[in-house]
């Protein structure tokens, strides 16, 4: 495994890399990453403005990767992320309607089936959007706290690339690597205190790429359905289960608010940094557990998935139990 680990073209990963790490520099001393500030308000974790306009770092390292690979398959992939990512960054600057944002939204996960998905067969397809349109919005939502969001970017694609070399598709592993190594190079910045943050131009193409990746990875045969969501588990259980929450409370759900399972990590005491080294463990659990499993047998594979549900279902339900308490001690709603 040494030797194969050796052989592999790392040349497109260390562009991103550097080109990524070289436009942030680039953006914070020249002051043009404060044409977006991310100001602070009663829902916010920061306090401080912050500038918002990492996610075009983001775009510039991955493609710059990508530019190297050359494949037909994964084009229009990049072509939906980047253009997603142009209305994201106007969302960013000027503010955009929710309704044209989630028209966007589907729209792009649409041309995703049309582009890379028609061999799925029609019903894969209908689940996929709405799918894809979930995952590019759950990977916003988790976007507020230092460190999260890249680190879930870093560990997350870098657990697909990992699955995809060991399964013998290693351009679709650089397709993913590429990923987590422009998102490591912004995790650099953003990790707390933040000194900016991806923005929606960031974490919109990042949560499209996580579905559009995931979905491919499995139309490839390297992975199967549950793999995945169980790798960006994190966010998906902890977006999923707010959203749940939320709507039985008849709390209007676009509306920004401070529920989720790590702002109230956050707001509890254990602050950015605590609160991202324990979604990092959270994150590798998931991750490096999921591609062992992927070689398992249906039996197991089944046993791993419930063994998951349970840790999931404790570990929300105690920061259900200390929420409690803490808001008991004191107004902090």
């Amino acid at each position: 495994m040494i030797i194969r680990l050796l052989q592999f073209p790392f040349l497109p990963v260390l562009l991103s890399f550097m080109a990524a790490l070289l436009i942030l520099l680039g953006m914070l001393r020249s002051g043009f990453g404060n044409i977006a500030l991310d100001h602070p308000n009663q829902r916010s974790l920061h306090a401080v403005p912050v500038p918002r306009t990492g996610g075009l770092a983001l775009m510039g390292g991955m493609l710059a990767g990508w530019g190297l690979l050359s494949r037909g398959w994964l084009w229009p992939v990049v072509l939906i992320a980047v253009l997603l990512g142009v209305v994201s960054f106007l969302d960013d600057t000027r503010g955009l309607p929710v309704r044209w944002r989630l028209a966007a939204h589907f729209l792009a996960a649409c041309a995703l089936m049309l582009g890379v998905g028609t061999e799925a067969g029609p019903l894969a397809m209908l689940i996929a959007v709405p799918a894809t349109v979930w995952m590019v919005n759950l990977y916003n939502f988790m976007d507020g706290s230092d460190g999260l969001a890249g680190g879930m970017a870093l560990l997350g694609f870098g657990f697909y690339g990992l699955a995809a070399w060991l399964g013998g598709q290693p351009a679709f592993a650089l397709a993913n690597l590429i990923v987590a190594a422009a998102a490591g190079a912004f995790l650099l910045f953003n990790f707390h205190p933040a000194r900016i943050f991806m923005g929606d131009a960031g974490s919109i193409p990042l949560g499209f790429l996580a579905a559009a990746l995931g979905f491919l990875g499995w139309q490839r045969g390297i992975w199967a359905p549950w793999f995945p969501p169980l790798v960006f588990s994190p966010f998906v259980v902890d977006a999923s289960v707010t959203l749940v929450k939320r709507l039985l409370g008849g709390e209007k759900v676009w509306q920004a608010h401070r529920g989720h399972y790590y702002q109230r990590l956050v707001r509890m005491g254990a602050g950015h940094r605590n609160t991202a080294m324990l979604e990092y463990v959270l994150m590798t659990a998931a991750g490096g557990s999921s591609v062992w499993a992927a070689g398992q047998g249906a039996t197991l594979q089944a046993a791993f998935l419930l063994a998951w549900a349970l840790v999931y279902g404790g570990l929300l339900g105690w920061i259900d139990v200390r929420w409690g308490r803490f808001n008991r001690q004191g107004d902090h709603a």
